[in-house]
């Protein structure tokens, strides 16, 4: 558990970090100076092996711990999400549809679109109705 803890903060850390302007400058800046370096080691194959394994250790450890920020983040938003619709007066058996597979997900995708426009489709017959029960009733009443 602490392990998990201290990998946790780690991994907020870096993505805040990665994220910020001065970083991305940092890491030009340090391209810039490889890339000057180059004529002072002659382009040399262990000169290109520097940057090439610096960027790809980096690339590597960084998918990552993003990738476990971006985790955390998609599951907090999605009880979050669970709660407002425990809570409210929507469908509860929409919580926890994150977990099913993307043909289910599709499905419950085209009820939803085809629900909606029903929906709109009935408040517009139903303002029409309304338009003309007021001319019946202003008809009525002159």
């Amino acid at each position: 558990m602490m392990t998990s803890r201290v990998f946790t903060s780690f991994s907020n850390w870096v993505a805040q970090v990665a994220g910020r302007p001065i970083t991305f400058g940092a890491s030009l800046l340090i391209i810039l100076a490889w890339a000057l370096s180059g004529p002072l080691f002659g382009f040399s194959d262990t000169w290109q092996l520097v940057v090439n394994t610096g960027t790809t250790i980096v690339t590597f450890l960084m998918v990552f711990l993003i990738q476990n920020t971006q985790n955390r983040d998609g599951a907090a938003i999605q009880a979050k999400l669970d709660e407002l619709i425990r809570a409210s007066a929507a469908q509860n058996v929409f919580i926890g549809i994150e977990h099913l597979t993307q043909e289910e997900l599709d499905e419950i995708r085209a009820k939803c679109e085809a629900k909606a426009k029903a929906e709109a489709a009935a408040g517009q017959a139903e303002a029409a109705a309304n338009r003309k029960a007021a001319k019946a009733a202003e008809k009525a009443t002159s």
